[in-house]
Order: structure tokens, then sequence, then C-alpha cells
């Protein structure tokens, strides 16, 4: 079983790789999604780029990953869910950093 996952996990990247290189050299971004929905990310990842990535506490719960195929859970969401995030001075959680109840979560974002 773990065996086809990670055959999974390399025919993403082994996608997202051809479909960079089928682009003339100067439209090569290295980011993009496969069948329209899968992201990946093939740059070198940067602080910046990670910290938008995984601490977002007003985004959504699945976010790019920060290299690779697929998605990463934010962790700045799930703090600011279980009220972990204080508004600065007054000791209390952030309830206007979560999006609204019915706002879908999940990787088709």
């Amino acid at each position: 079983m773990r065996s086809k996952g990670i055959a999974a996990g390399l025919a993403a990247i082994g996608v997202a790789v051809a479909t960079e290189l089928k682009k003339p050299a100067e439209e090569r971004t290295w980011h993009g999604e496969i069948a329209g929905f899968i992201p990946y990310d093939l740059r070198p990842p940067t602080v910046d780029g990670a910290k938008r990535k995984l601490w977002n506490p007003s985004g959504k719960f699945w976010s790019p990953s920060v290299f690779g195929v697929g998605w990463t859970p934010n962790l700045g969401r799930l703090a600011a869910q279980f009220g972990l995030l204080e508004q600065a001075g007054t000791g209390r959680a952030q309830p206007s950093a979560l999006p609204e109840p019915d706002e879908p979560d999940g990787p088709a974002d």
C-alpha cells in the first residue's frame, strides 16, 4: 500500500515537470496546477513563501504545498480556530481572523 502512495507521488511530480518542460524555456514558471486543480510548486522555497502558505490565520485550512505537489495544512488557520491567537494588546482570541462558517475548506480552492 505504501509503495502505491510513493508511486502516485512520483507520478504527480513527473507530470508537473513534464508540464513545465513542454513550455518554451522563457514561459516556464515551475508552478501551476495539474488537471486544473492539483497545485504544484517546483521553485526553490523561500522563508516568505513558507510563511504565507503555513501561517495565514485568515486563510483556508489547506494551502498549496511549499515545495512539490499537493496541499499542506495552514497551521495559522488551525491555531486561530482553536483560539490560540490573541489580538495585540487585548489578550483575546481573534474571531475576526476566521472566515465565515459557510466558507468551504479543502483542496478545491
